[in-house]
């Protein structure tokens, strides 16, 4: 029973303050005046009375009633109902308190304007009995009022004394004695709030969304403001706010009607909900943080700062639609056609219980199973439970949602938890609802029927609670009469007899104490948990199927590490480290390693440890700090299971493996998982304690053996007040010491993963624990309560300590925090909570000691799961310098590799090792990913290429640690990004570095790999200062050697040079073995030349090796020119040959010969050179066949002495002085050019315009381009030629390059043009009297190549990918500019074409003459001369233009420490891509592939061959290079000429060897250079994974000695198996070879089975291609030639038959050519003077002696098996094979026999026998005895029979 009021209270104005400017009330009177002992009289009542401040007014206002709520210090609340009535106050003049006497004063005086007070009547009350407390008080007024008969003492008495249940659905009539009936009911429960018609009075004011919006703030704790002009609707709206958030119960400020003078409390930090005066409007506009809901006007404004957060979708969705159905009815018929003629609308009340029906299924919705994560921590003396929040969140899948999140931290679920988490007592109507009836509102989640239905029943359960008894007796309570508060002479409310209504009240407590207590005996019972949440979330069923698959591979990966099924485990291990993405894979692995743990299993071998660790690891990093799946709580016992023994003694646990990871800096999860085991713990306490009764029933007991721990609590509830006072302290004592065990165990399991392994690292959790852990204060850990209980440990913030302490007070600090908190929540006394403390620092201690061991003794494990390491196959004289270091290679910004968008698993990161060699770095290794551990991965290139090395630190995926790495970018167009191992000490790589530089970068060009190789590695010789003479000592004693072999020789002395032979073009000999093929007799042609005599005879050694250059030999091709300086012989000739440089005195850049013109003198000629930079003069180069046109090269002008020479001549001269005769001299030189030319002689010494073009016309050249093909490409150059190339516009007048046909405008044209840079030509003026004329253009210096080439580097090997998404490839291909150099090279070089065939000669005079000079002179003869195009002709003009004229190889590439400075400026490179392009376009017209121009490319920088080293021919005539002796060659496979080598390949395999090569004679090409005819080179971005760069191609074919398997390795057998080609691993052209490569391979296997002599792929090739030729004219007559062209689209305006074969590869595109005229086999030879040899002579000299490795040779006589006659056969002897085969004579292809040397038992001297041959002697017998039978041989001679015994015997030995 209650009190139904507690005080009544008479508040009135107090009239002393009347001065001032508030009013004030004060209590006039209370009752009863003492205050209740179990209820003291609340504070500040007056200020409630008249929220809006104390007021006098002007008139008499209608009583008003309203019910304001104030909140006690212990939180109860008191319910104050002022009824409030206004009086007069009777004026200031009369001071008497009397009204009788102030009525007859004023009677007497004026009346000034009356004023009115209002007094109040209030009752105080723990209920909230809102009608009984208006009626009472009404009654009160009216009694006064009306002046009823009742005493006011008597009824305010019998009103203080009424007491009433407060529970239990009674009924109760009262009345206050002044015939008045009252009926008072009481809900039936209690627990459940009280709404009348509040709630739907909300939604009527705000409408759904809004109330919905507010109930979400509510909860999640923002701060709310009610506005209205009404009192009592405040109070209704917030009554109905907190009656939505049943069951959670709101426990900030709330207070419905806020007074006026407390307005500062709504700028309080914490939430609230309030309610205020719509007049303070204005006051709360500046309110930032509150959500304020205007109930007048039906809006409610969130303030821009704040966001809450809504209900989680469909739950959100479900409210609304719920709420609209119960509010709006009408809108589901709305658009019917025949709208039922009425919807019925229940009542107020019943809509308010139905809203509330809704928001009840809500919560039940949102918390359903939470049972299932309460632990009970303690049951006796008091339950002690807490909610496992993570877990909650987890299960229901809800983890990232911020409400429930919200709300489950929230001060009102913490309450929730306290209340309704008690397992033992009594239930209501939500507990019902969330255990019960959760499965209904699952299953009638589509149907809005069964909804409404469930809702309505709900309704009525909260609608009975309520209004128990709805058929009530109607109240009876007087009411005043109608406006009586109107009445002018109302005397003043009397003031009460205290006495009379406290004696009432006394007696009524007298009765009461007598009366016997009314116990309601409260219906306990254990509270139902309903269904676990995992039975409630439905599932997917595919993700389901899909998961069982992964969680087979989880589970058999496992079993494969227990049954240490090594390899298959690490098969499987990348896709269950995928599968750990997954929720149930990781549960699964937890699952299973617990299996293993039981069965004992725990101690591993280090493999299985490691493999277990970093699934523990995979499965841990996706864990969030919440661990909200329990993962990290399932693998916490196993990571202090699992371990490894690592010496006697010493154990290391898995735990020092899985630190990383921020769950274990989460003191939360640490709480959580510590509340979880002490509940376990708890659980079998009491079951043990049970289990001792019933041992016997153990069977029968099987089921329900499962309880609970709550069940098992409640149970213990029950039984409690039943038990002994002893009983009760024991069972007390049993579970605190059992929480005290559990937290000693706890501090150890942390001290185990808060240790890092190695403590001396102070790697302390920081920055890695706090990503989002939700309670990160200030200090590290949380701002929960243990904060401030910690304080006495840890007064600092956690996080500087953490820097400045070390681990162990850290983790010392981090233990006690957690151990203060477990252990105060879960009553643990205080005497083991101190033991506790001195225990901690001992435990922290004792675990660093254990673990210093196991970290140094883990520091001496071998690593185990990393590959041994494979070596690299090394080149013949490679050796390696330093041994591998173990390292990764990371991926960079190709994404090939790394399996990026193409897809693939990723070759990279790789494993392995660097090795540094004297030639290479190279990688090896095997991927990381073990799907595709089986591959290598081999990445190298030589260290000449390197051209920048940085540090990096990167993180290598498999371990979380920054390693140290570098990053290497070669020239050759590879990066290297290298992370070394753990294991290599950064000294190794310190030394990896300064070798890598020192071979880098070599003192002198010695030092290079060309030089060392084959040596030892050593330090390279300082280069001395060398005077000429000596140099040309040493190279005259070559000289002389060779002259011994020739001398007794004869030869014809010719004054002409014939060239030499076509085997001997180069100036070394093929690099054969030493029997090669080539008879001794054929050397004389090295030195076919006797000079004229004219050439002094010490020079004449000299001369010999000058001729065999390859500039020389050009000449004499060209015709270019006698080598004789008298004028006698060749008038005739224009041109002669100058010996003035053969000392290299004028120009040491220059070759020892040169041609000049034939009028010049020698000294002239050093005159003129002193013009030119580098005192590079003037020399022709190239002669047009046709137009006798020359090309000229040399340096830029000088500044001075050449101003004259092109300035017009009227300039006044001061004199004859030197640069005068120089310029006249050059002059002179210039217009001897001119004379040479045939068609000088016209009258006006100009070429007419008729004259040029028709000479044009007849040159019609070829365009690369379809279109080309129809249009004359007759086009005049303009008046300014240089003005388009100096343009930037370059040839915008046509889309193709192709220069603009507009003007022939021009009426003559030069004989020469000299091409120059526009910026020295600045004085030259076009001068009409000159011959020639100059053309100043733009072009781009060194430093732009550098820097354009840096940047092209980037673009296509870039170092990371690229973040920024404006950087794409194209994009910094753009900005890199090398299309627009290679533009603008070949621009140039089209426009000189044209000019040369069209009759003018030109002189190139850029830059220094050696770059770009270079580029353009090379590129014209490329195009204008189709003999450059064939093989020998590219390498002649490689050899002439670069190498003998000084382009600076090695100061270009850096290849020295002197040049590294100036960096690497890939000149060659471009004049090779250039090439690239011309051969992209015009296919059929290079008898080599592009794989050439890569080969080349990569070795002109690679240091392998001497051939591109140093700077010019001095320099190499210094080392000795050009000229070395025969017999100097070290080992058979040590080529010192890139040429050499070349041909050597090319005899064995035909990559070099263009398949579509179908020249058309004559040929001029003008290729397009626009950009947009230009193509990326895909040297510059493919990549072979698999084998490195194939431009080793030992290295690619796996050993040296099989290099004659042509390029294929698995040449074994015709595979059908599919293979995988991987882009950026396989080598495409070798995989998946072209169709005619693939042919010849077939053909060479079958001839290999076949037991027959392989053909020279060559000749085979040629045979094929005649064969062709003949078939073709038959069948031409029967078929229309179109369908021949089978990719008729490739170059329609060719005038070859062709059928091609588009395949990929290093022969990109095959054409088997069906000419009839112009195939490469018929083209006629021109003249003596070297015209090409036809392409089959080229072959013949190979035959097949190469492809088979003939090692000895030669006629031997053969007795035949028995009875069969001697016959001579030619026998081959085999090393390689190890045979001796023989044939019927020597050119016989088809092997007749074989003899396996490996079945030879002995050779021993034989006799003849019969029909042996009779010339021979004896002795020249021998025979051959193998396991099968004896063979009888017969030689010539007797030297001859001993020398085939020799080598046979050898092989055997060999053998």
């Amino acid at each position: 029973m209650a009190r139904l009021a507690d005080y009544f209270v008479l508040v009135g104005y107090e009239l002393d303050k009347r001065g001032s400017r508030d009013g004030q009330g004060q209590i006039l009177q209370r009752f009863p005046e003492k205050d209740w002992e179990d209820n003291p009289f609340p504070q500040g009542i007056e200020l409630f009375c008249q929220p809006s401040g104390w007021q006098l007014f002007t008139e008499r206002n209608p009583p008003t009633f309203f019910v304001a709520v104030l909140t006690d210090i212990s939180s109860e609340r008191h319910y104050c109902a002022c009824f409030t009535f206004w009086e007069a106050v009777e004026s200031a003049q009369s001071h008497s308190r009397n009204g009788e006497e102030e009525e007859e004063a004023s009677a007497s005086h004026v009346q000034p304007a009356q004023l009115f007070a209002p007094k109040s009547l209030v009752l105080v009350s723990r209920l909230d009995h809102t009608e009984v407390f208006r009626n009472s008080l009404g009654l009160i007024y009216t009694i006064y009022v009306d002046g009823l008969s009742a005493s006011l003492e008597n009824v305010i008495g019998n009103l203080l004394t009424c007491t009433i249940p407060i529970t239990g659905g009674a009924q109760r009539t009262i009345s206050l004695g002044a015939g008045d009936r009252q009926v008072i009911q009481t809900p039936i429960n209690d627990s459940l709030p009280v709404s009348s018609c509040s709630v739907a009075l909300l939604f009527r004011q705000l409408g759904i969304t809004n109330v919905l919006c507010l109930f979400c703030a509510a909860l999640t704790e923002h701060k709310i403001l009610f506005l209205s002009s009404s009192y009592q609707r405040l109070t209704d709206a917030c009554r109905a706010l907190l009656a939505l958030m049943f069951p959670l119960k709101y426990s900030f400020t709330y207070v419905p009607i806020l007074p006026a003078q407390l307005l500062e409390v709504l700028s309080t930090p914490t939430p609230f909900i309030i309610g205020v005066s719509s007049i303070f409007h204005s006051e709360t506009q500046e309110l930032l943080d509150v959500v304020i809901a205007d109930l007048d006007g039906g809006t409610v404004t969130i303030p821009e700062c704040i966001h809450i957060s809504l209900l989680p979708e469909p739950l959100l969705h479900q409210t609304r639609e719920a709420l609209s159905m119960i509010l709006d009815p009408e809108l589901e018929v709305a658009d019917l056609a025949f709208p039922p003629s009425t919807v019925s609308a229940p009542s107020l009340k019943m809509q308010d219980k139905e809203i509330r029906a809704v928001f009840l299924r809500l919560f039940a919705q949102l918390l359903q199973g939470y049972r299932w994560c309460l632990h009970i921590i303690r049951i006796h003396p008091e339950p002690v439970i807490r909610f496992h929040k993570a877990a909650f969140l987890g299960q229901r899948g809800l983890v990232e949602d911020d409400f429930l999140t919200k709300v489950l931290e929230g001060m009102a679920f913490a309450g929730f938890v306290t209340e309704r988490g008690a397992p033992y007592r009594a239930i209501d109507l939500f507990d019902e609802l969330v255990a019960y009836e959760v499965k209904r509102m699952r299953a009638e989640e589509g149907s809005k029927q069964k909804i409404l239905q469930h809702i309505k029943e709900l309704a009525e359960q909260l609608y009975k609670n309520e209004n128990p008894y709805p058929a009530v007796t109607m109240h009876k309570v007087q009411k005043p009469t109608e406006g009586c508060y109107l009445r002018l002479h109302q005397r003043p409310f009397p003031r009460l007899d205290e006495g009379t209504v406290q004696w009432i009240i006394d007696q009524a407590t007298a009765k009461l104490q007598t009366a016997p207590p009314a116990v309601k005996a409260e219906k306990k019972c254990m509270v139902p948990s309903g269904p676990p949440i995992a039975a409630i979330m439905e599932r997917n069923g595919s993700a389901l199927a899909n998961s069982a698959r992964r969680l087979e591979v989880v589970r058999n990966c496992i079993s494969y590490v227990f049954e240490n099924k090594m390899l298959e485990a690490k098969k499987l291990l990348p896709a269950v480290l995928r599968a750990m993405k997954g929720r149930a894979a990781r549960h699964c692995l937890t699952q299973e390693l617990n299996l293993h743990v039981q069965q004992n299993r725990a101690v591993l071998d280090h493999q299985q440890f490691d493999f277990i660790v970093r699934m523990m690891n995979c499965c841990l990093q996706d864990c969030t700090a919440m661990d909200e799946h329990g993962i990290a709580a399932a693998l916490l016992p196993l990571v202090t299971a699992f371990c490894r023994k690592l010496s006697p003694g010493i154990t290391q646990f898995a735990y020092s493996c899985v630190q990383e990871h921020v769950v274990w800096t989460n003191i939360q999860f640490w709480e959580a998982m510590f509340y979880c085991d002490v509940q376990n713990h708890i659980r079998a306490l009491y079951l043990e304690s049970n289990g001792e009764n019933h041992v016997d029933e153990e069977g029968k007991e099987g089921p329900q053996e499962e309880k609970s721990a709550l069940e098992i609590a409640s149970e213990q509830r029950r039984l409690w007040p039943t038990m002994s006072r002893e009983k009760q302290q024991e069972l007390i004592q049993k579970e605190e010491s059992t929480v005290f065990s559990q937290a000693i165990h706890y501090a150890n399991r942390m001290s185990y993963l808060l240790l890092p392994l190695d403590t001396s690292k102070n790697r302390l959790l920081r920055s890695s624990g706090l990503g989002d852990v939700e309670s990160v204060s200030n200090s590290f850990v949380t701002n929960s309560i243990a904060g401030s209980v910690a304080e006495s440990y840890d007064t600092e913030s956690g996080f500087e300590d953490a820097e400045s302490s070390d681990v162990a007070n850290y983790v010392v600090r981090f233990i006690n925090r957690f151990v203060d908190k477990v252990c105060t929540e879960s009553g643990v006394t205080n005497e083991h909570l101190k033991g506790l403390h001195i225990m901690i620092p001992d435990i922290v201690q004792m675990h660093i000691e254990t673990l210093d061991a196991v970290h140094r003794e883990s520091k001496r494990l071998p690593p185990i799961q990393k590959p041994k390491l494979l070596r690299p196959s090394l080149l013949v004289g490679e050796e390696c310098v330093m041994e591998g270091l173990r390292v990764y290679l990371m991926p960079d910004g190709r994404e090939e590799a790394a399996g990026g968008n193409i897809g693939g698993p990723p070759l990279l990161p790789a494993e392995g090792a660097i090795f540094l060699t004297t030639y290479r770095i190279v990688f090896k290794g095997t991927p990381s990913d073990p799907l595709v551990g089986e591959q290598v991965v081999i990445r190298s290139f030589p260290i000449a290429s390197l051209t920048k090395e940085k540090k990096i630190s990167t993180t290598v995926q498999t371990d979380q640690f920054i390693q140290e790495g570098l990053q290497l970018r070669s020239c050759t167009f590879q990066l290297l990004r290298i992370a070394f191992d753990v294991e290599v000490a950064s000294e190794s790589a310190e030394v990896f570095r300064k070798h890598l530089h020192k071979l880098r970068y070599p003192q002198h060009v010695r030092g290079t790999f060309a030089f060392t190789v084959g040596q030892s590695p050593k330090q390279a010789m300082q280069p001395k200062a060398k005077e000429k003479n000596p140099s040309l000592r040493t190279l005259s004693k070559n000289l002389v050697k060779n002259a011994k072999k020739t001398i007794g020789r004869q030869y014809v002395t010719r004054k002409k040079y014939t060239p030499p032979a076509w085997e001997h073009r180069s100036s070394q000999h093929f690099q054969e073995d030493d029997e090669d093929e080539i008879s001794v007799s054929e050397e004389i042609d090295r030195s076919t030349l006797t000079p004229s005599t004219v050439i002094k005879p010490s020079d004449k050694m000299t001369m010999s090796h000058l001729v065999e250059r390859a500039c020389c030999r050009d000449y004499q091709r060209m015709g270019l020119g006698t080598l004789s300086n008298s004028l006698t012989r060749s008038k005739n000739e224009p041109f002669r040959i100058s010996t003035v440089n053969r000392m290299y005195a004028i120009c040491r850049s220059y070759p020892g010969l040169l041609i000049v013109p034939q009028s010049i003198q020698d000294n002239t000629i050093q005159r003129i050179s002193r013009c030119y930079r580098q005192n590079r003069f003037p020399v022709v180069c190239w002669r047009n066949s046709r137009t006798k046109a020359v090309l000229l090269r040399s340096g830029g002008l000088h500044g001075k002495g050449v101003v004259g020479l092109f300035k017009s001549q009227n300039t006044p001269a001061a004199g004859p002085s030197q640069t005068d005769s120089t310029s006249l001299e050059q002059e002179k030189y210039l217009q001897a050019v001119i004379n040479s030319m045939p068609h000088y002689a016209d009258a006006s010494g100009r070429n007419t315009l008729s004259g040029f073009t028709s000479a044009h016309m007849s040159s019609a050249g070829k365009w690369g381009s379809i279109r080309a093909s129809g249009r004359m490409s007759n086009y005049v150059l303009n008046m300014e030629i240089g003005s388009r190339l100096a343009g930037k516009d370059l040839l915008s007048a046509q889309h193709n390059g192709a220069p603009s046909e507009a003007s022939f405008l021009r009426q003559h044209r030069a004989s020469l043009y000299i091409i120059g840079d526009k910026s020295q030509l600045k004085g030259a003026k076009p001068d009409p009297l000159q011959h020639w004329e100059v053309v100043p253009i733009e072009v781009f210096d060194v430093r732009q190549v550098k820097a354009s080439f840096k940047k092209l580097i980037k673009a296509c090997v870039p170092g990371s990918p690229s973040t920024d998404p404006s950087l794409t490839y194209l994009r910094t291909l753009e900005e890199s500019e090398w299309l627009s150099q290679i533009h603008k090279i070949l621009q140039i070089s089209v426009l000189v074409v044209e000019l040369l065939d069209t009759g003018s000669s030109v002189l190139v005079s850029l830059e220094d003459g050696w770059d770009i000079t270079t580029q353009v002179v090379s590129l014209v003869q490329l195009l204008s001369d189709p003999y450059y195009r064939t093989m020998e002709g590219f390498r002649l003009l490689v050899e002439k233009e670069w190498l003998s004229f000084g382009h600076r190889f090695s100061h270009r590439g850096a290849q020295t420490l002197a040049a590294q400075s100036s960096g690497f400026a890939p000149v060659f490179l471009q004049f090779l891509d250039c090439v690239h392009q011309i051969h992209l376009q015009f296919p059929m017209e290079f008898e080599f592939t592009q794989y050439y121009l890569k080969f080349l490319s990569y070795h002109y920088v690679s240091n392998r061959f001497r051939t591109f080293l140093l700077d010019s021919d001095y320099e190499r005539i210094e080392l000795g290079l050009l000229y070395e002796e025969k017999g100097e060659r070290k080992s058979q496979q040590v080529y010192k000429s890139i040429w050499d080598y070349i041909d050597r390949l090319n005899k064995k395999t035909p990559v070099f060897f263009n398949y579509m090569y179908a020249p058309e004679d004559g040929e001029v090409l003008r290729p397009y250079s626009n950009i947009s005819n230009l193509k990326v080179w895909d040297y510059y971005t493919q990549e072979v994974l698999s084998e490195g760069p194939s431009y080793d191609w030992e290295l690619v074919q796996g050993q040296p000695e099989q290099v004659e398997e042509v390029d294929r390795q698995d040449s074994s057998a015709p595979q059908t198996k599919r293979k995988i080609i991987w882009p950026c691993y396989d080598n495409r052209s070798r995989v998946e070879p072209d169709a005619i490569s693939k042919l010849l391979e077939e053909l060479h296997n079958l001839e290999a089975e076949l037991g027959q002599v392989p053909e020279c792929w060559k000749d085979v090739w040629d045979k094929v291609k005649a064969s062709q030729r003949t078939e073709t004219r038959q069948e031409v007559s029967r078929m229309a030639s179109s369908s021949l062209l089978m990719s008729s689209s490739l170059l329609p305006h060719r005038r070859s038959l062709g059928v091609y074969l588009q395949e990929s590869g290093v022969g990109s595109t095959l054409n088997l050519s069906l000419d009839s005229d112009t195939s490469s086999t018929s083209t006629p030879s021109s003249g003596k003077q070297g015209g090409r040899k036809s392409t089959s002579n080229l072959y013949s000299q190979f035959q097949m002696s190469e492809s088979e490795n003939r090692s000895y040779e030669g006629t031997l006589y053969k007795k035949g098996a028995f009875m069969k006659p001697w016959k001579p056969r030619w026998f081959v002897l085999d090393k390689t094979k190890h045979q001796l085969r023989y044939y019927d004579n020597r050119n016989d292809t088809e092997c007749k026999g074989v003899i396996d040397l490996a079945e030879v038992e002995s050779i021993t001297p034989g006799t003849p026998t019969m029909g042996a041959p009779k010339t021979v002697e004896e002795k020249a017998f021998f025979d051959l005895k193998t396991t099968k039978r004896v063979y009888n041989f017969c030689a010539q001679d007797v030297q001859l029979a001993q020398q085939w015994i020799d080598r046979i015997q050898s092989c055997l030995s060999d053998a």
